[in-house]
């Protein structure tokens, strides 16, 4: 009855820019921490940020940090990841993922996961 989508994800050149969205439905948003993971071919999960229910909080791989910004609008039941200055290595599936946890290491505490959506950096 959770339900994670995933947009916004594209192609583009290094340097450029794209804006996530997870757009959540089925449960109480405001209640849940929502982590942005991402997964390249033949590669592992890797968690990229999280920020906190009310938005207070926020974290930062630091492959990432500097150049990606999480954000959230509770009234829109919406989670936003600015990805800013991309690199080819960025390319990857970007997921979004809810928990009752406040942005645990890891993904084991996140129960509920989005589709994905394609992130391509290529020149």
């Amino acid at each position: 009855q959770l339900h994670l989508v995933e947009s916004g994800g594209g192609l583009v050149q290094p340097g450029g820019s794209l804006r996530l969205s997870c757009a959540a439905s089925g449960f109480t948003f405001d209640s849940y921490a929502i982590g942005w993971f991402r997964q390249a071919p033949g590669k592992e999960r890797e968690g990229v940020s999280c920020i906190s229910s009310s938005g207070g909080s926020t974290i930062y791989a630091d492959s990432v940090k500097g150049r990606f910004t999480i954000s959230r609008d509770n009234a829109k039941n919406t989670v936003y990841l600015q990805m800013n200055s991309l690199k080819p290595e960025d390319t990857a599936v970007y997921y979004c993922a809810a928990t009752l946890v406040r942005c645990p290491p890891g993904a084991t505490d996140f129960g509920s996961w989005g589709q994905g959506t394609q992130v391509t950096v290529s020149s």
